[in-house]
């Protein structure tokens, strides 16, 4: 045996309760579960402290490290929690397939989630290319979406218009091939442009290449708020008629429109579970969101691309009519609600001058210069060139807590790693599930906790050899310390590791050792395969 992880209690990521055992690593790959003290020959022992959990890896169902893992692949941020697998792609906004046209303007336009770094080298043009690009050194493992909105980029264009039927065909080629090169579904950002010009007969289109194909949808829904039930409704719906596989992503139920509604939304995703519907979904354990500040546009206003929305902003009819949209009516961008600018925290932004307004609330900017909230909207979006990155403090406990113990919730960070002050959840997601909600709230058992964030997850992935630890598995593993386990990062200081985390494997090698990342680069693209496993 290559190594003997000693005297630890496994967690085995199924929901069973946690035993005394022994665990052995050979090859990259969990060779054995023994009895604790069940004599062993191996290479290295790890003396695993009394109290001290052995779990699988976990898996981040919502990331955006499409560039992160590439342009830092020790990627401390995640690791240092006990995420080995990422699913990436997220959105409806990723870097495949692309051409050189559609590269430049989805650069621009998720710069905010990724960063637009201007020496990187954007070679691959295909998603098997892209993750053959993983796979030259990455950290944790990565599952990929084909996104719905840069497919829409490159067979329609930037317009608000629907689909013709060749282009919705070009579309559904795309997702084939897409899929037949190792992207294990598709993802849609429906209040991002242009994916959001998408009518519901041409994401059914696109569905039914994904359900043929044994991948599985992953939506960020129409509307989060005024009309989040309906949103939620026309994506079941989608299940339902095409037999797609659904993912909900980040399901929440925020704004003061949806506050104690989290059972309106769950009893229809049990409605159609019993029908035979295959739905799952995922949460990060905190309340605001985070996204960028263009997103509060309407959409009328990002037709026709990034050069086009900076023209309008720029016209004064234009500008009236969005403030008006934003501040009267409910801005389709923003879920259907009116903006309430002391909810709006900047937390990146890619214009150094405008760096003393990170951290501050658009409201806040406001009252300190004198002048009305959305005329410093306007000029942040102008001066950063839509790269601005926004805090959303408008989510509810209640809510947050119900739909986390819904037994198919799964974990998924939406963590953005750029900018100065990011979301805490991008370095805090997993620890805080096993800190405060496991231990100090007691809302879900250890194991049930960390079924939902290793086991179920590698299912809805079709991963036939990760999620659990049990031999023949591959060692994505993480020790943890139940009574110490904590996430550290904050709104304030939200760059921070874990703690409670003394140990990372991945594919049998330390990626954390004693707390510290070791820099090993073990991780790997995760591709769908013809028979539907990835």
């Amino acid at each position: 045996m290559d190594l003997l992880l000693r005297g630890g209690d496994v967690v085995d990521g199924t929901g069973a309760a946690r035993v005394r055992a022994d665990v052995l690593v050979a090859g990259g790959r969990i060779h054995d579960v023994v009895p604790a003290g069940t004599p062993v020959d191996a290479g290295e022992v790890v003396d695993v402290p009394a109290g001290h959990v052995v779990a699988p890896g976990f898996v981040d169902m919502h990331a955006h490290s499409d560039l992160g893992l590439l342009t830092d692949p020790g990627h401390v941020a995640k690791i240092t929690q006990g995420v080995t697998t990422e699913v990436i792609g997220q959105d409806g906004l990723s870097y495949a397939p692309i051409d050189d046209a559609t590269l430049a303007v989805v650069r621009r336009q998720i710069a905010g989630w990724n960063g637009n770094p201007a020496d990187f080298d954007f070679s691959w043009r295909t998603v098997g290319e892209y993750l053959d690009r993983l796979d030259t050194g990455i950290t944790p493992n990565a599952a990929y979406l084909v996104p719905q909105g840069t497919l829409r980029y490159l067979a329609v264009g930037a317009d608000q218009r629907p689909a013709t039927r060749l282009e919705v065909d070009r579309m559904a080629e795309m997702v084939d091939r897409a899929m037949d090169e190792g992207a294990v579904g598709m993802s849609s950002g429906l209040t991002y442009t242009p994916g959001m010009y998408a009518d519901t007969g041409e994401l059914r289109a696109l569905c039914e290449v994904v359900a043929r194909r044994g991948g599985f949808y992953a939506p960020h829904t129409r509307s989060y708020g005024r009309g989040a039930l309906d949103a939620y409704r026309e994506m079941i719906d989608l299940a339902r008629e095409t037999g797609c596989a659904l993912h909900l992503t980040h399901a929440t139920m925020n704004f003061e429109e949806n506050r104690g509604r989290a059972g309106e939304f769950l009893e229809m995703v049990d409605a159609a579970v019993a029908e035979g519907c295959d739905i799952t979904l995922d949460t990060y354990p905190y309340l605001p969101g985070a996204t960028t500040l263009s997103a509060l546009l309407p959409s009328w206003a990002m037709s026709g691309g990034l050069d086009a929305a900076l023209g309008r902003l720029s016209d004064p009819d234009a500008r009236r009519r969005i403030t008006d949209d934003v501040t009267r009516y409910g801005s389709d961008g923003c879920h259907g609600v009116t903006v309430d600018w002391t909810t709006i925290q900047l937390s990146g932004v890619a214009n150094p001058e405008l760096d003393p307004y990170v951290g501050r609330t658009v409201a806040e900017i406001a009252s300190a210069e004198g002048r009305p909230a959305v005329d410093v909207f306007f000029d942040v979006l102008q001066r950063d060139a839509f790269a601005t990155t926004i805090l959303q403090h408008v989510g509810h406990e209640e809510n947050v807590r119900a739909i986390m113990v819904h037994p198919h919730h799964m974990g998924g960070s939406d963590g953005i790693l750029v900018g100065d002050r990011p979301h805490p959840r991008a370095w805090g997601t997993f620890p805080r599930y096993l800190g405060h909600y496991v231990r100090e709230i007691g809302l879900l058992s250890l194991e049930e906790c960390i079924h939902h964030l290793t086991g179920r997850p590698a299912a809805r992935l079709s991963l036939r050899d990760r999620g659990l630890v049990r031999p023949g598995h591959a060692a994505d593993l993480v020790v943890l310390d139940p009574e110490t386990v904590r996430d550290t990062a904050t709104f304030d200081h939200p760059k921070q590791a874990a703690a409670g985390i003394p140990h990372v494997l991945v594919a049998g090698r330390f990626a954390v050792r004693d707390g510290a990342p070791t820099g090993v680069l073990a991780g790997r693209s995760l591709r769908h395969s013809p028979t539907g496993t990835a």
